[in-house]
């Protein structure tokens, strides 16, 4: 494998999707609370697709299609020093989409167009011509809502039965049963997106991108997410109050540590601003997503 293929595969970040996945895995753990109800067992056929086709296929590839058309040179997400941009990146990030799709047609049509309609909103947020990530709102709408709630109904839509005779917008997916566990992901996303951006500012600037973070400044950023991670913590205490409010008892002693380190990095930004660097923006994100991913993963096993 020549030098070009490596870097492209490097581009992927695989790694970046253990932090995307706490909404997956809060899905798994509602699909008991769904329209559905408790009577059906969950196929593990369709839980390993949906797992694949989002994890290791679409995110992946959206990583290398938005580093190819970002030309990342300075430390991304889950990778500290990039290696150079190539035209495999793009070649990879396309066959893995297709991938993608291939096996989403195996749980059902309308899956695959879900699935489509997520790759499509992932291009369009870097793709050069239109590129919806230079424009602070708009780019954080698309990550609040689409690696949100609509992540959340994607995957439960993977996961409930019947789901090859629905719509792909079938009210009994976006029943207002699950609605504040749809907000609470979104909200969840919103806290954490604009940390992703904080350090940053002067290279996004160069490439013609206003970030929501830079228009909010570094105290702002922090402020911000804070009101979004209590809103979240709202949605989840209104969620599990009516499914089980032990439960969010047990969420908000697990979240004291991304609380704790929140406003330790907060401090230190305060004092100084050099602190909102990518090392202490990884910490942030590996933090809040290992704490999260174990969390849901109990609640899936119990």
């Amino acid at each position: 494998m020549n030098q070009d293929w490596k870097d492209a595969i490097k581009h992927l970040r695989l790694h970046f999707s253990l932090l995307l996945m706490p909404v997956f895995l809060f899905a798994v753990s509602q699909v008991s609370n769904s329209p559905y109800e408790q009577s059906f067992f969950i196929n593990p056929l369709n839980l390993l697709i949906t797992f694949i086709v989002l994890h290791l296929l679409v995110y992946p590839a959206s990583n290398a299609f938005n580093s190819y058309y970002d030309k990342d040179i300075g430390s991304v997400g889950g990778l500290k020093n990039p290696p150079p941009i190539n035209q495999k990146m793009l070649w990879v990030a396309n066959t893995l989409d297709l991938a993608a799709l291939a096996l989403s047609y195996i749980i059902s049509i309308p899956f695959t167009l879900l699935v489509i309609v997520y790759i499509s909103a992932s291009r369009l947020y870097s793709y050069r011509p239109i590129r919806l990530k230079k424009y602070p709102i708009l780019g954080f709408l698309v990550i609040f809502i689409f690696q949100g709630a609509f992540t959340f109904n994607l995957s439960l839509y993977g996961l409930l039965p019947k789901s090859g005779c629905l719509g792909p917008f079938a009210p009994e997916i976006f029943s207002s049963k699950l609605v504040w566990a749809r907000l609470a992901c979104s909200f969840q996303i919103g806290a954490i997106y604009p940390l992703t951006q904080i350090y940053q500012h002067k290279s996004d600037l160069e490439d013609g991108v206003t970030t929501l973070s830079y228009k909010l400044g570094y105290k702002g950023t922090f402020i911000f997410s804070g009101a979004m991670f209590s809103i979240a913590t709202l949605f989840y205490f209104l969620h599990f109050k009516e499914v089980n409010l032990n439960t969010f008892y047990i969420l908000l002693a697990a979240q004291t540590p991304i609380i704790s380190y929140f406003l330790y990095w907060a401090r230190l930004v305060w004092q100084n601003t050099n602190n909102a660097n990518y090392k202490n923006t990884m910490r942030m994100n590996i933090i809040a997503a290992t704490i999260l991913n174990l969390f849901f993963l109990y609640l899936v096993i119990y």
